[in-house]
């Protein structure tokens, strides 16, 4: 299909050409993707470490870390790199493979998301049958399919990508290449590949909402029964869910479910969702967390010992 283009690279516009707002952009976002993959990074090492923090709901947020990690690895370091560079060419290949890990990072984190949901909903709606449905053989067949479906997504999505010819200008408006930029360069008509866009990449990110927010719905409504600590608890819980939700999903149906329109604000939209929300997981699930805070201080403390004794 490259054969077909006489574009072989592409310019990334970035944020801004202001240089000295990109030295400001590399400072920001340099914080952000080590924050990310160092609070990431924390929460994936305190699970595995620690005995108490072995319910299916961590082991789910286990997976959520690596996904965000590698979501905002996907997108972070070339916008940093970039950031600094005079050239901000990313070749054909480069610019597919973007592409790919895009979406498929991405769409694991939005089922891991559901999981969770259901993980709470089974918990608090049918506590005496938590323990069958949620088991851990349960759960590694749902974490493995969720990286079978966000493959086999991710591989729709480079197809479509893959089917544009490009054989004029090559200077992308954005910060990372994904299929709404690459769609203004190619020689075609894009509006079928635009609705099998929407209709892939959008109905995944609305249907998914929606499904959140029932689901959610539902278990605030069944804390009706529950005791006054069983509801504090369970909230705490669903907030901090919820607040995940909101952030991740919010930004990304504003860019993937609506017709091939842009507005001004899509590459800090995108930057939000990208780079943002896997930034804010980690202190989201920790700051509201006291197991997971727990688990953190008898981690840091047992490293410490360790580290005193030599």
């Amino acid at each position: 299909m490259e054969q077909n283009n006489t574009v072989t690279e592409f310019i990334l516009l970035g944020l801004t050409q202001d240089p000295m707002k990109k030295k400001m952009v590399f400072v920001i976002f340099f914080i952000f993707y080590v924050g990310t993959v160092v609070g990431n990074l924390l929460i994936i090492v305190t699970i595995k470490s620690s005995r108490t923090l072995g319910s299916p709901m961590y082991f789910f947020l286990f997976h959520l870390s690596l996904a965000d990690s590698c979501f905002s690895t996907s997108t972070a370091p070339r916008l940093i790199v970039d950031s600094l560079s005079a050239q901000r060419t990313i070749s054909y290949n480069e610019c597919m493979t973007q592409v790919f890990a895009i979406h498929f990072f991405g769409p694991v984190e939005v089922l891991v998301l559901i999981f969770m949901a259901i993980d709470r909903y089974v918990a608090i709606c049918k506590p005496l049958h938590y323990p069958t449905i949620m088991r851990q053989q349960v759960c590694t067949i749902l974490i493995i399919l969720a990286w079978i479906v966000a493959f086999v997504h991710s591989i729709t999505e480079l197809m479509l990508a893959l089917k544009l010819p490009f054989c004029g200008p090559n200077l992308i408006n954005h910060y990372c290449c994904d299929l709404q930029p690459l769609l203004k360069l190619a020689c075609m008509d894009t509006y079928m590949i635009n609705l099998e866009w929407v209709s892939n990449s959008g109905s995944i990110c609305t249907g998914s909402f929606v499904f959140l927010m029932i689901s959610y719905i539902a278990i605030l409504h069944s804390l009706r029964n529950h005791s006054a600590e069983g509801r504090r608890k369970a909230l705490s819980t669903c907030i901090t869910h919820i607040i995940v939700v909101v952030l991740f999903f919010g930004p990304c149906i504003f860019i993937y479910a609506r017709p091939p329109t842009t507005f001004p604000m899509d590459k800090m939209v995108s930057i939000f969702y990208t780079i943002g929300t896997p930034f804010l997981n980690p202190f989201i699930y920790t700051l509201r967390n006291a197991e997971v805070k727990n688990a953190m201080r008898k981690l840091c403390h047992i490293t410490t010992t360790s580290e005193s004794r030599r």
